[in-house]
């Protein structure tokens, strides 16, 4: 085996974890395995041999990646971020083993969106340290910024992330509250669409170019286009997003949306709708011919 064999045998035995990292900076899955990509080529260029980490190391570099492209999207995105919907991650209602494993370890769409919110070096510091464990000290050199500084990123985006919506852990109940959302849309009962929706519920619905996008509050509100959404209704199929419950709309055979709600006590308190025909059409979902 050559030396660019071993090489590329030990990348691969990391590639899921940085796949992991850069969809959690990025929300994107084309864009996170494009970082990996990247830190590839580096990788294939770089002289290595005194590197005692190489998980690590990789860590970094496509942390990095990462960092420079939240920066630059930051930069050329005008549209508001309450209406972007980031990519979810879809299987099928029951998974298979692989898709378990995957989904065990995938985080919230509402969390996601949240973390849209934050600055880029913030975001990057939660991500790494929150979630995946990085000190502080390796995080610093990445930010630019001193360790106490990266330690003030992290906790000024833990703030901001104790608001995200996070679902209630218990399946069969997220399933008897959808459940019955649909059956109240289907029927038209406006009453009964209020009532399974927490007061103060958010409606995000991304559609990219083909249409303005929407944000939606408030129980009413919601209900009114929730009954508009049953009237031009494609099949609604059952789905797991992002490690909870969730809905694929299919009309003529072909995925259209990914539905995202985030149940608690009872109730719907945040709806993600992923409408953008571009992104439907690059995602692997389930539910299609």
């Amino acid at each position: 085996m050559s030396e660019h064999d071993v090489l590329a045998e030990r990348f691969e035995a990391h590639r899921e974890h940085l796949r992991a990292v850069a969809y959690r900076m990025l929300g994107s899955l084309t864009e996170a395995d494009d970082a990996v990509q990247e830190a590839w080529l580096r990788l294939a260029r770089s002289d290595t041999s005194d590197v005692a980490n190489l998980a690590g190391w990789l860590t970094t570099v496509v942390s990095r990646v990462c960092l420079d492209m939240l920066r630059s999207r930051r930069s050329r995105r005008e549209e508001s971020l309450d209406t972007h919907v980031p990519d979810p991650i879809v299987a099928a209602a029951e998974p298979d083993p692989a898709e378990q494993a995957v989904l065990a370890d995938s985080v919230g769409l509402a969390l996601l969106v949240v973390l849209e919110t934050l600055s880029p070096a913030e975001r990057l510091a939660f991500v790494l340290h929150d979630m995946f464990g990085v000190p502080f000290g390796d995080i610093a050199p990445i930010v630019g910024r001193s360790p106490a500084t990266a330690t003030q990123l992290a906790s000024r985006a833990r703030r901001r992330v104790r608001g995200a919506a996070l679902p209630d852990a218990d399946p069969p109940a997220q399933r008897e509250v959808i459940d019955a959302f649909l059956a109240a849309s289907r029927a038209g009962d406006f009453d009964a669409l209020v009532a399974v929706l927490d007061p103060d519920v958010v409606l995000r619905v991304d559609s990219g170019a083909a249409a303005p996008s929407k944000l939606v509050r408030g129980a009413e509100n919601v209900a009114k286009q929730a009954l508009l959404f049953s009237r031009s209704g494609p099949l609604a199929r059952p789905a797991v997003v992002n490690g909870a419950l969730g809905l694929v709309s299919v009309a003529a055979g072909k995925p259209v949306a990914v539905f995202s709600p985030t149940v608690r006590a009872g109730r719907i308190v945040e709806i993600n709708i992923l409408a953008d025909p571009d992104r439907i059409a690059q995602l692997d979902l389930p539910g299609g011919e």
